[in-house]
């Protein structure tokens, strides 16, 4: 079971939720980063490395038997805020293609570099799969 949390009062969150309560068996997906299952970049594109990130995301949840409507929290670690910010319209149309409509608590941090000197983005998603 997984319920948002939204305290009243508060306006409505844009693309993510404010809280998640859940419970279940949890799954923690480490940091993806957007290159393929054989470890190759495809692209530097920024949008298109963040799409293969989610279609890494949502194929370690598949692996634990879970899907994206079990994420409970996701933190996104970017190398450029501007980009990120100009491409925001760009970015929801991806992430509801890969992800649909289940928007967990988040966080997104930029970071000088990432590990992967080609990497653009990093994302790291807890889930939880109900018991």
């Amino acid at each position: 079971m997984i319920e948002h949390l939204q305290p009243p009062g508060w306006a409505a969150p844009k693309g993510y939720a404010n809280g998640v309560a859940a419970r279940g068996t949890m799954i923690f997906v480490g940091g993806q980063i957007g290159w393929n299952a054989e470890q190759q970049f495809e692209s530097d594109d920024f949008i298109a490395q963040t799409r293969q990130a989610l279609l890494n995301v949502r194929a370690v949840l598949e692996a634990g038997l879970a899907g994206p409507e079990h994420m409970v929290r996701m933190t996104w670690y970017i190398v450029d805020r501007d980009e990120y910010n100009a491409r925001l319209r760009e970015l929801g149309t991806v992430y509801r293609e890969v992800m649909g409509r289940h928007f967990p608590a988040m966080s997104c941090v930029q970071v000088a570099a990432l590990v992967e000197a080609r990497a653009k983005v990093e994302i790291e998603v807890t889930a939880v799969r109900p018991d």
